[in-house]
């Protein structure tokens, strides 16, 4: 089997990294990979994994640590092991943006939009903002935070989690004239910062299209660096979507960087998920043993693995 100098670079790159956020690729990992075996995984092949990342034990546990105490991660000790897996509120959070990671495209749009007035929010008022923004709100105007589209599953779950529903104001309106398209593309400019966005999607681009290039030459990758790969991209898209506007295409450039960006990591994560799969069934333990195969749903991501 082959093994890449570019994700080997990947790796690289990411240990340099000051500093090291261990929690954050902690949360890719259960997201992406435990979340559907199962659920819960042993710590000790977890910190094995995450080895070559450059995350030693110490640190693995420090960041483990704190992502319990913000209420991301559950313990469950069994003799002298710990087998940690996603809170319900990890699990949700982690969904939301997985709604979009493993979309197969931007759906169409309707040119409904979802306004959200924080009316009576005063204490909550910052972490309401940030949330918003994670699930692609922007400041349409003083007061007003709104997004494309009708659908308020992830925005009702949020308003539930932070205990405001009975304190903001959510209406549904639509664009009626065809004029208002190209005010609102220039209005998109700025409340979504897309100037910025469009930066983070071309580094990315500019990352992952030379380790495309050689994972398509390759016969056949190691299983490990199939896991490595899966999981740093997936880590790498996920932190711009976390800032991604979830604009429509008909309000975003025809040159749009996201397009790509997706389609990208589409092809990588088909062409190493079966490697990745490998690894993950070999070296990852639960309670049980190892870790049980990928739920039915696993298949379904960016519209069908092949």
């Amino acid at each position: 089997m082959a093994r890449l100098k570019s994700i080997d670079n990947l790796l690289t790159e990411f240990q340099q990294q000051r500093p090291i956020r261990g929690g954050s690729l902690i949360v890719s990992v259960f997201g992406d990979s435990i979340s559907q075996h199962g659920g819960s995984v042993w710590l000790g092949s977890l910190i094995d994994a995450l080895e070559p990342f450059g995350l030693n034990q110490r640190l693995v546990r420090t960041s483990v640590y704190r992502l319990i105490q913000e209420n991301w991660l559950a313990s469950n000790q069994i003799g002298r092991r710990s087998y940690y897996s996603f809170t319900d509120h990890g699990l949700r959070q982690y969904q939301k943006t997985a709604r979009r990671i493993y979309a197969s495209s931007r759906s169409e749009w309707d040119g409904q939009w979802t306004l959200v007035i924080p009316a009576y929010v005063e204490d909550e008022r910052d972490e309401l903002r940030k949330e918003l923004r994670w699930l692609g709100y922007g400041a349409l105007a003083t007061g007003i935070l709104a997004r494309p589209g009708a659908d308020r599953r992830s925005l009702d779950e949020t308003l539930q989690e932070l205990g405001v529903v009975d304190k903001v104001v959510v209406m549904n309106a639509h664009t009626e004239e065809v004029a208002s398209q190209k005010v609102l593309r220039e209005l998109s400019q700025s409340c979504w910062n897309l100037n910025e966005l469009e930066e983070r999607y071309n580094a990315f681009l500019e990352r992952y299209r030379p380790v495309l290039k050689a994972v398509s030459k390759s016969k056949q990758l190691e299983p490990d660096q199939c896991f490595q790969l899966r999981t740093l991209l997936i880590h790498d898209y996920r932190r711009i979507l976390l800032k991604d506007t979830d604009l429509p295409d008909a309000l975003l450039p025809s040159d749009w960087a996201g397009r790509a960006a997706l389609n990208l990591t589409a092809n990588i994560y088909k062409s190493t998920y079966r490697g990745a799969e490998q690894f993950l069934l070999e070296h990852m333990e639960t309670a049980d043993g190892r870790l049980p195969s990928a739920d039915a749903s696993f298949y379904q991501r960016f519209g069908g693995l092949e």
